[in-house]
């Protein structure tokens, strides 16, 4: 294999991508011009090991938490891939590794090689726009989201309200060779029935009344690009099939007419039902679901990954007050932390933009917080678990007890610290979308998914 060697490191300099050759003892033994330029620009990382060089480790990843996949490797004997968080001269970015090992003429595994590449549409510091996370909640989010991206399979985002399924949907486009093509969101929750079809495929003159002009679809907008259908749960029964048949064939006529015209989507969906249940009390077709859920994302609460609130507090008061150098003090961070945000990145954003403009300095310190949220005495339960209501009541308490008594589970963990808002809120519903960082609709939703047969 030495005597290889050369031309092995002639081949890896003439790939567009960076790579790097390394033993099995982690040794770097050759970086090709394009890692070079992108990770390295200043000093030769050859001799170094790569587990120092990506994550400044004394140690290799998987005796550090990571996945390392030259472990993996070892273990499978094939190519392996990984995402992975690295040290770059721009800070820490995430990374899509494919890892190949090259065998000697004893059939052992002596040497591999390493393709990365940056994934762009995600940041592991407070960024400016792009989703943000460290925490192992948003990382294996992020690892599916590179896997499905360069693919063409339909996309099924799974979460509630407020955990960022538009911008994860963003991210998928973008990670995909539709990337220049447009991205159309269809909000199929504000459509009513009536305009959904016209809406979606288009209509020729005269089709209904005001239809005065012929007018292409969002299909046809989204043509060469990917289609976001958000809270496609809200989608009516007679449209189900005619977006079956759009998914199928790609095929679809406007409303009006009879030619069949064809498209080329790739299409997103998203929604915080269950979708499941839906097709088993007969709401939601059983085909078109199969259809759209390929490849199902489940997106983390807020609450599932509280390691994160720094790094989105960070970026999202840079964003609502962008004259301002605003920072939280620790005790800041330690109430949001506790605090269960049943409206998610939405109400922490809300919070947060309540809290700067509550503060006068250029630190927002606990009292803030806690103004923000609207108590004068947040209570606290242990991280990971949803903390009580902003409300703090007494009935509120034993609600949130009783729902993780009862089950255990985040949803009932939610409805109770939504139950919990709602009887301590005196103002109107609109205010108490306002206050969760949720919009109305939403919050009606939700108190729907409670009471199925309360009007909300």
């Amino acid at each position: 294999m030495a005597a290889l060697l050369p031309e092995l490191v002639s081949y890896l300099e003439g790939l567009p991508e960076p790579h790097i050759l390394f033993d099995r003892q982690y040794r770097i033994l050759a970086a090709n011009a394009a890692y070079r330029r992108q990770f390295s620009p200043q000093t030769s990382v050859v001799g170094r090991t790569c587990y120092e060089v990506s994550h400044h480790f004394s140690v290799p990843c998987d005796q550090a938490g990571e996945s390392c996949p030259l472990a993996r490797s070892l273990e499978s004997g094939q190519r392996e891939r990984v995402l992975h968080l690295h040290h770059t001269p721009q800070g820490e970015s995430y990374v899509d590794i494919e890892l190949v090992p090259l065998r000697d003429a004893t059939g052992e595994q002596a040497y591999f090689i390493e393709k990365m590449e940056p994934l762009r549409v995600a940041q592991g510091q407070p960024a400016a726009h792009g989703l943000i996370g460290r925490s192992a909640a948003f990382q294996r989010m992020l690892e599916l989201v590179s896997r499905v991206g360069p693919s063409q399979a339909s996309v099924l985002l799974l979460g509630e309200s407020g955990t960022g399924k538009e911008l994860v949907a963003q991210a998928v486009h973008e990670a995909s060779p539709r990337a220049a093509g447009p991205l159309v969101v269809v909000d199929c929750a504000s459509l009513p029935d009536t305009l959904f079809e016209s809406e979606l495929f288009g209509h020729e003159r005269g089709a209904f009344t005001g239809a005065n002009t012929s007018r292409p679809g969002l299909v046809e907008a989204a043509s060469g690009g990917t289609l976001f259908l958000d809270e496609v749960g809200d989608i009516p029964l007679p449209m189900q099939v005619k977006l079956l048949r759009l998914l199928e064939s790609g095929t679809y006529r406007r409303v009006g007419s009879t030619e069949l015209r064809r498209t080329d989507v790739r299409v997103v969906a998203a929604t915080h039902r269950d979708l499941k249940t839906m097709v088993r009390d007969g709401r939601f077709r059983e085909d078109l679901y199969y259809r759209l859920s390929t490849f199902p994302i489940a997106l983390p609460a807020l609450r599932d990954r509280a390691d994160d609130i720094p790094l989105l507090a960070a970026a999202l008061l840079a964003r609502v007050a962008p004259q301002r150098r605003i920072t939280l003090s620790a005790g800041a961070l330690e109430l949001l932390g506790r605090y269960a945000f049943p409206g998610n990145v939405r109400e922490l954003r809300n919070v947060l933009e309540r809290a700067s403009l509550l503060v006068d300095g250029a630190t927002i310190e606990p009292v803030h917080v806690e103004r923000a949220l609207g108590t004068d005495a947040l209570k606290t339960a242990p991280r990971g678990v949803a903390a009580e209501s902003a409300a703090g009541s007494s009935a509120g308490s034993a609600g949130m007890s009783a729902a993780l008594a009862d089950d255990g589970s985040l949803r009932s963990v939610e409805r109770a610290a939504l139950l919990a808002q709602l009887k301590a809120h005196r103002g109107s519903r609109a205010e108490l979308a306002k206050k969760l960082g949720i919009s109305e609709r939403s919050l009606y939703r939700k108190l729907r998914d409670i009471d199925p047969g309360s009007s909300a």
